[in-house]
């Protein structure tokens, strides 16, 4: 039987109703006592790191996570983490750059519906993560819901409120369930794990708007260290009738703000190169481009790389966990 480390951080899954809304209350233990059927599949300890609604974490407690993992990687076979499904995605790539190369299996999941609610979709999804990472096949950070087993990096919540709330962007899902069976799509090849222990917070993310005002590059240079330009399309930067967003990105890479381009596309990824609004600002400046990365990993793997030795741009060009294709 395979030794299982169960964290538990909140979430919808472990919520209970109050007069103010629903509410992280839910132990780990009540959790696994919900579905009974896990003991079947492996051993499990648990921990219960803290009980919170997702949308109150954040780099602190992922920094939490991984070195609470950290210190017991030796004694597990894997670990199951059940976390709140509004930042869920943020979690997962940034515990991909946290936690590199692991053969042992990081395996988020939560729900839609508590796990007191009769219809919840949280037994099957909690049974799922065990029964994934109970798996000999399975490595790496990922997230299981609603049968699906999705990458870290690739992971995207698309709907508020239905069981199928996530999806793998522009990237297969790994593997899923078939009436219990577990059927790898995507075998991977287990490697030798690295654990980093930093993260940079200063990142912000600058989703353009037709006819933004252009003042915000002053603010942003004074106040980050690396800026996310969520572009239109494929990678276009708007210049009307003068080169003001030109000369507010190169204020930031003048006073040493690492800039990436993306696109608030959901789909696809950024080409700079194809039209000329994103070709010419891109030749200029040499700005990173995050092509077919989600936007969470984008920022996650900012933060990081900001707290390494070496060429930011190298470190966020180079690919980590099939984050860039």
């Amino acid at each position: 039987m395979k030794k299982i480390l169960f964290i538990a951080t909140g979430g919808t899954i472990a919520s209970v109703p109050t007069e103010t809304g629903l509410t992280p209350a839910i132990t780990t233990s009540e959790l696994l006592d919900a579905v009974p059927e896990i003991g079947e599949l492996c051993s499990v300890d648990t921990l219960q790191l803290f009980n919170l609604d997702s949308t109150n974490v954040c780099y602190r407690h992922w920094l939490a996570l991984a070195k609470k993992i950290e210190e017991n990687y030796e004694a597990y076979d894997g670990f199951v983490v059940t976390h709140g499904t509004d930042t869920m995605a943020y979690a997962v790539a940034t515990l991909s750059y946290l936690i590199q190369g692991n053969g042992k299996p990081v395996v988020f999941t939560g729900s839609q519906k508590s796990i007191a609610d009769r219809d919840s979709d949280a037994r099957n999804n909690l049974r799922d993560a065990f029964r994934y990472a109970a798996d000999d096949r399975a490595c790496g950070v990922k997230l299981v819901f609603n049968g699906k087993v999705i990458l870290g990096t690739r992971a995207r919540k698309v709907r508020t409120k239905s069981f199928n709330a996530f999806s793998s962007v522009d990237y297969p899902e790994v593997a899923s369930f078939l009436r219990d069976k577990l059927i790898v799509y995507v075998p991977e090849e287990k490697g030798q794990v690295t654990f980093f222990h930093e993260l940079d917070p200063s990142v912000f993310a600058l989703q353009l708007v037709p006819g933004m005002d252009v003042s915000i590059f002053d603010y942003l240079s004074a106040h980050y260290h690396a800026v996310v330009i969520e572009s239109f399309g494929v990678g276009g930067i708007p210049y009307y009738e003068s080169a003001d967003f030109a000369d507010g990105i190169e204020k930031l890479v003048l006073s040493g703000v690492k800039v990436v381009v993306t696109t608030q596309v959901p789909h696809e990824g950024s080409d700079m190169m194809v039209y000329r609004v994103g070709a010419k600002i891109k030749k200029k400046y040499e700005l990173i481009e995050a092509y077919d990365m989600t936007i969470e990993s984008v920022i996650a793997k900012s933060m990081w790389a900001l707290c390494q030795k070496g060429s930011f741009k190298e470190l966020f060009s180079t690919p980590v966990a099939k984050d860039i294709l």
